[in-house]
């Protein structure tokens, strides 16, 4: 097992120091080891979370949807069903946000071909 320390776990997450320690506060990343002068040591299990929170959020998800995700997870294998449909409901939203985005950057591209028309626009 790799230990990490916080400036590297946020290096390697994306995330920054400030985020790394709100994201334990809340309890949305838990069970973070210390070493035996007391700092934080992030494991590669604490860094694949990272990972997962870091798609979520960048994603939209709520920091109340992800701190029930994990919550569930720490639950154990029986909320599995739980956590799949929460995700479920989460992918769909992105895909509504991804078709409507689509559409914007269709009409975005359609306007800068009109400005392309014109005589000295380019």
């Amino acid at each position: 097992m790799s230990g990490y320390a916080p400036s590297e776990a946020a290096r390697r997450s994306g995330f920054s120091l400030d985020t790394l320690r709100y994201y334990e506060k809340i309890g949305l990343l838990s069970g973070v080891g210390r070493t035996s002068g007391g700092r934080r040591i992030f494991t590669d299990e604490d860094l694949s979370w990272l990972v997962l929170f870091r798609c979520l959020r960048d994603t939209g998800m709520p920091i109340a949807e992800m701190s029930r995700y994990a919550e569930l997870a720490r639950e154990g294998d029986h909320t599995a069903g739980e956590r799949k449909a929460l995700l479920e409901r989460h992918a769909e939203r992105v895909g509504e946000q991804m078709r409507l985005l689509q559409r914007q950057y269709d009409h975005l591209r359609e306007k800068i071909r009109f400005y392309e028309r014109l005589p000295g626009a380019s």
